[in-house]
């Protein structure tokens, strides 16, 4: 067994190593660098984490055509439309516009969004545009809350009553379709324009009304619009000559 190192030769050990360099110890016990293993050991490699996965894209259009033909009765579709979250309009608005009138009248009407008054009562054709629709239905024996259904291409009044866009329509159109089959009318009558873009699929009220066409399977009278109407009184004969038309129809005649 060798001897513990004495003094002299232990500070000579010393000196030689920080004349090779050494600056600071590591540690107070030597280590045996024979006794350490051939290879270091390997370092596991990070398990690579999957990439999350996009959102799916909804496409509006198909979710409300499912949700409208899951609507059996005017009461489920109402509902149905007031849990429809993906169209910006309902945002802005204060309420859903469904309907007024009587269910299973003969006559229903399509108007094209809400206003502001309609807005705020919950009723489409109010106001001063109602008003004149009302007297217009009585010229002909008709009468909302008797024998007349009517509601609008949009149920949301769109901002500062801009038109609505066509994805905005095409969006709505299913729950259109769905009112007008559960409702069941004999005849549809479509005022202004956008009502005429949404049913028939064409514009052009002035050369379109008073003309009759067929639609979701039924006969449909374009006219104008009660508000076009109050801006345009001399349209006024035009639009009698469609009430009569439309009288005529019902007749039979």
């Amino acid at each position: 067994m060798e001897s513990a190192l004495d003094y002299h030769t232990a500070r000579a050990l010393l000196d030689w190593q920080i004349e090779l360099g050494a600056t600071e110890s590591i540690g107070d016990v030597p280590i045996d660098r024979y006794a350490l293993p051939d290879t270091a050991p390997k370092v596991k490699k990070p398990v690579a984490q999957a990439a999350p996965e996009k959102p799916k894209q909804v496409d509006p259009s198909a979710v409300a055509k499912a949700a409208a033909q899951g609507a059996g009765s005017l009461d489920q579709l109402r509902a149905t439309m007031e849990a429809f979250d993906h169209c910006e309009l309902k945002r802005g608005a204060r309420q859903l516009v469904f309907s007024d009138g009587t269910p299973g009248a003969r006559v229903m009407i399509i108007g094209e969004a809400p206003g502001r008054e309609e807005d705020r009562e919950g009723k489409p054709f109010v106001g001063r545009a109602g008003q004149l629709l009302d007297r217009m239905l009585a010229a002909i024996d008709l009468d909302r809350h008797k024998n007349v259904y009517i509601t609008n291409v949009l149920p949301w009044r769109p901002p500062q009553n801009r038109d609505p866009k066509p994805e905005e329509i095409g969006m709505i159109k299913p729950f259109l379709e769905r009112h007008v089959a559960l409702a069941k009318p004999e005849v549809l009558v479509v005022m202004g324009n956008i009502s005429c873009q949404a049913v028939l699929g064409k514009r052009g009220i002035t050369r379109l009304r008073g003309h009759w066409d067929q639609a979701m399977n039924l006969p449909v009278i374009p006219m104008f619009h009660p508000a076009y109407l109050l801006r345009q009184p001399q349209a006024k004969r035009q639009a009698w000559a469609d009430l009569l038309e439309l009288k005529a129809r019902l007749e039979g005649k």
